[in-house]
Order: C-alpha cells, then structure tokens, then sequence
C-alpha cells in the first residue's frame, strides 16, 4: 500500500554510491543525481582536453576516496582541483557510480529492448525501437542517462577539435559505457558475453542521436 509518490527520508538514505538511483533523487529533491551532475560539471570545465577521457583510468584509491566524500558529505563533497588534480580520478567516480547501481541506469525491464534495436539493420526503424526503449526507463532513469548522452555528445563535437589530444570517439565511449550502464539480467555466462558487442551499439546510438531521442 505504498503509495507512488512515496518521498524517502533524507536521514534514511545513508549513502549516495549503490543506492537505488531513483530513491536517491526523490530523497534530495532532484531530477538527477547529485554525483552525476557534479562530477560532469567537474570533467566539462577542466579535462575536455585530457587524452583517453573516460578510456585511462585514475587511481583506484583515490577513485575510492571520492566515493567516501559523496557519501559522506553528499553535494557538499569536494571534487575540485586543489583536491584531485587528476581528471581521470573523477572520470572513474561517476563511472563508479553506474556500476555500483543496484539497479542499472538501463534497467533489467528496459535490457531485453535495448539490445533488440541494437541488432536492427534499417537506421528509422532501429531509432523508433530506442525510442519505445527509452519509454520503459523509470523517469529519474531516463532523465540522467538523456544528461549523461548530453554531456558525451558535446565531449565528442570537442574532441573533433581536439582529436590528437583526447583520441575518444563514439565507438571508444560505448566500449568504455556500454558494460557501465547496462548489465545483462541474464546469470547465463554465454549469453551475456554476447551482449557486450550490442551494449557498445546501444551507447553509441544513444550519443549519435540523443538530439533525437530524448
């Protein structure tokens, strides 16, 4: 008899990192993640120019630090410069954050139609599968991976201007993303070892088209 609009406590939700994405919103009164929009906003004003964004990893326990700060002191953690000189160590935070969701960005429902328009061969028709993709998403779901789409859309018109230095492109993001945001709710090994080539598609389509989509 919970009711849909059911806001959780803000004193109840103890963490930011591996807490359901959509309670976490609800419970700080925001559309997205604050860990999203910060460590976004962190990447888009310092590392544009860093080679291999997203693709070199940081220091994993300086990566581990930035998760503590976030779920410790939430919006008020400090990501900046003077405390992580290193891009790549915030580039590894908000990857981190994906894959600890207990629930994936691209939810376990929504999987199954993903991948379906991956393997689709007529570009209008494939667009159209997305799109009715991206309707089973949970609102809070939808609206950060639309942010998320967004943010490495502008990341690869730069890297255009910049491709010697960052060596990213829209293929190399849906490597790096594809496994990130979505998770095969199949436990075969098989199966989901297949996937991981339409997890890849998935993400690149989402960034080529997300002026469409979203």
């Amino acid at each position: 008899m919970v009711p849909n609009d059911c806001k959780p406590d803000l004193k109840h939700v103890k963490k930011v990192y591996s807490c359901d994405l959509t309670t976490l919103v609800k419970a700080h009164i925001t559309k997205r993640p604050m860990v999203v929009d910060m460590c976004i906003r962190e990447i888009e004003s310092r590392g544009l120019n860093s080679e291999g964004l997203y693709r070199v990893s940081g220091f994993s326990d300086l990566i581990e630090d930035v998760k503590m700060a976030f779920d410790r002191d939430g919006e008020k953690a400090d990501i900046s410069v003077n405390v992580y000189e290193d891009i790549n160590i915030i580039t590894g935070a908000l990857k981190l954050y994906f894959r600890d969701l207990p629930i994936p960005l691209i939810t376990y429902d929504a999987y199954p139609k993903f991948i379906e328009s991956a393997k689709i061969m007529d570009p209008d028709e494939q667009l159209e599968t997305l799109h009715e993709a991206l309707k089973l998403l949970p609102p809070a779901h939808c609206e950060t991976l639309r942010y998320l789409m967004a943010h490495l859309k502008r990341q690869l018109h730069l890297v255009t201007l910049h491709e010697k230095e960052n060596l990213m492109n829209a293929e190399n993001l849906g490597i790096v993303f594809g496994p990130t945001l979505m998770r095969s709710p199949e436990l075969d090994a098989m199966a989901a070892l297949n996937d991981i080539r339409y997890q890849r598609l998935v993400v690149e389509l989402l960034i080529k088209n997300e002026d469409i989509l979203f």
